[in-house]
């Protein structure tokens, strides 16, 4: 099975879902429903996001790490 992802304007969104419920749930689920917001948007909704942000600007590059000191 494969996942799409999916930004639907809201002029065809009611169409589009009735085409879906249109087919069997083992063809096709509706996994997440949610409003379209930009990544700037999202990380402004969390509470002091903005303010960690923009005091990390504030520290000094030999404060940072190298990607390869990274631990992922």
């Amino acid at each position: 099975m494969r996942t799409i992802t999916l930004k639907i304007d809201d002029r065809i969104s009611e169409r589009f879902l009735w085409l879906l419920s249109h087919f069997s749930p083992d063809e096709v689920q509706i996994l997440d429903q949610s409003d379209y917001i930009s990544d700037d948007e999202y990380l402004r909704s969390i509470p002091g996001m903005v303010e960690s942000i923009q005091a990390a600007r504030l520290e000094p590059m030999e404060q940072g790490k190298r990607l390869e000191d990274l631990d992922w």
